[in-house]
């Protein structure tokens, strides 16, 4: 009878075990792949701040800088108010009651993330300024003498930026309710709270963190513009960097100030941490009813339907209709100058831009996915996790970075004797563009390729490698495959998000070159907003893809509910 074969492992080394880490681990070159992306994207962050502690002391500041600084706390302050008022009581509408049209609404309350503020703000100027519509009509009917506030203000931007930012806060806020264990909500009920209390004692102390979440992209949001508020005549902290950069072109006084921009990212960064407080917020599994719908009947379901349709067409419908309107009109009137002769050269100047930033960004995540996924420790996960930190800094904050970047550069270069350092690479072309938008738009583009990585299981990658396949092959043959979906959705959401950018185009563009976002700007900052309809609905229609992919997200969320 044959005997067996018994392997036994080699003789003088011990049998080792292997966990948590793949069969290729330790692979240098992957791994200092990954530690090159982060430093380079963490370089622009990193100079704004070392700039700002090492910088003279000399430096004078812009006048009515307490005022921006105020003025800024204000504008953050009324946002977030309005964001969890209209988002946080839409989430909780849909969520705890049944009305008519409910099951269409709850997903269509997204579309207001496809209408950029920037839009949003000349489409409410037009329609309720001095000359507009809205107070023409009012003055007719109640006389010339009729007082009406000014809409240019402060609180005029206030309500812009919360009807456009507001779905931040309601698709954060939905998920917390709909995604709560039904057992503390039935607990609360057994011992006698009804149905108003279970909610302020257990409902909304659950769903603390996000909403703490929303409201941190929405202040995030709201701190990066600086073109909706300069149509409301609000000057901010981020407008401050703008106008010391492009106005007086003192470069050094608009680095200090977009050091004081970071430091309100970081503050909203930690209030957001500072809310959930040292609580905990994990639930226990479990069956039971949990918060029931409540039918609303009458008029009180129809007043529900309201309410829902008025935040979607103040955010969203009606100024669609008015642009609509506007480049239907403009059309009609003539048409042989209804489309500018410079419109086919600035999209195609916004397409190749964002093109090639989504290709960078998608090409970088799904080197740095790999690099994790076949030999990543602590060091080299962190390092992928900080490349994602880009999104949150300010637009204004990341372009001067760049710019500071590339100084420095210039600095290194020339004292290595390279006379004129990088010369004109960045001033002189889109390339100080293209690493702004690496470093804003890597997050979006790792977060969606890493979660497709998520699901490979380990043993795929594993037999791949221990039947002799190099990294490269790996990934040429087995990921690539395998995270194509997560590749696709990486390279629609960046582009749009490249296209739809405004701050950095704004402060990093070369003489001569102009993209949709920065037209549709000048063009609506000169009251021109007829000529201004037809690429801003380009932008709308192209910002409208990204929301498709969390229109899924609003139904598996509602799948899992169920």
């Amino acid at each position: 009878m044959t005997q067996p074969v018994v392997l036994a492992p080699p003789v003088g080394r011990p049998p080792t075990r292997r966990t948590g880490r793949m069969a290729g681990s330790g692979r240098p070159g992957w791994s200092l792949l990954v530690l090159v992306v982060a430093v380079v994207v963490a370089s622009p962050v990193v100079a704004v701040v070392l700039d700002g502690l090492l910088g003279s002391d000399e430096i004078a500041m812009p006048r009515g800088l307490r005022s921006m600084v105020v003025t800024t706390l204000l504008l953050m302050l009324g946002v977030g108010v309005g964001t969890l008022v209209i988002g946080g009581g839409l989430a909780w509408l849909v969520t705890a009651y049944r009305f008519p049209l409910r099951n269409l609404l709850v997903w269509l309350l997204v579309l207001p993330l496809a209408m950029p503020a920037y839009i949003l703000g000349f489409v409410f100027l037009s329609t309720f300024d001095a000359s507009g519509p809205v107070q023409t009509f009012l003055r007719s009917v109640l006389g010339e003498g009729l007082w009406v506030p000014d809409v240019r203000s402060l609180p005029g931007a206030i309500v812009v930026m919360s009807l456009s930012l507001f779905p931040y806060v309601y698709l954060l806020a939905r998920a917390a309710l709909v995604e709560q264990s039904p057992t503390t909500y039935d607990a609360a009920r057994t011992l006698g709270a009804n149905r108003t209390r279970a909610f302020w004692r257990v409902v909304l102390p659950l769903a603390r963190p996000s909403l703490a979440a929303g409201l941190a992209l929405v202040m995030m949001e709201t701190l990066t513009d600086f073109a909706t508020v300069q149509y409301f005549g609000v000057k901010t902290v981020s407008v401050g960097v703008y106008l010391v950069w492009k106005g007086s072109f003192d470069f050094q006084s608009a680095t200090q100030l977009a050091g004081l921009v970071l430091l309100f990212a970081v503050a909203v960064l930690a209030g957001e941490r500072l809310m959930r407080g040292r609580a905990r917020y994990t639930q226990r599994g479990g069956r039971g009813q949990g918060l029931q719908a409540r039918h609303l009947t009458g008029w009180r379901g129809w007043g529900a339907t309201t309410l829902c349709l008025l935040a979607l067409a103040a955010g969203f419908f009606v100024p669609v209709a008015r642009l609509l309107t506007w480049a239907v009109g403009e059309a009609l009137a003539d048409p042989a100058a209804f489309v500018d002769p410079r419109f086919g050269e600035y999209l195609a100047n916004s397409l190749a831009v964002a093109a090639v930033a989504a290709t960078g960004c998608v090409l970088l995540s799904l080197l740095m996915s790999h690099a994790v996924r076949i030999g990543g420790g602590r060091v080299v996960r962190s390092a992928a996790q900080l490349t994602t930190f880009g999104y949150a800094v300010p637009g204004a904050v990341v372009g001067i970075g760049v710019l500071l970047v590339f100084a420095w550069a210039d600095r290194a270069l020339e004292a290595a004797g390279v006379p004129g350092g990088t010369g004109l690479l960045v001033t002189g072309s889109v390339l100080g563009i293209l690493y702004a938008y690496l470093v804003r738009f890597l997050a979006p583009a790792y977060q969606a390729v890493d979660a497709s990585f998520a699901k490979i299981a380990p043993t795929m990658t594993l037999s791949a490698m221990s039947l002799g396949a190099n990294p490269l092959r790996v990934l040429r043959r087995v990921h690539l495959p395998l995270v194509r979906p997560g590749v696709a959705v990486a390279l629609v959401l960046v582009t749009i998000d490249a296209i739809k950018e405004l701050p950095i185009v704004l402060l990093l563009r070369p003489f001569g070159f102009t993209t949709l976002s920065v037209w549709v700007y000048q063009l609506a900052g000169e009251n021109f907003w007829q000529e201004a309809a037809l690429p801003a609905l380009v932008i709308v229609a192209a910002a409208v893809v990204p929301v498709f992919f969390l229109f899924r997200q609003v139904r598996a969320t509602d799948r899992r509910a169920v």
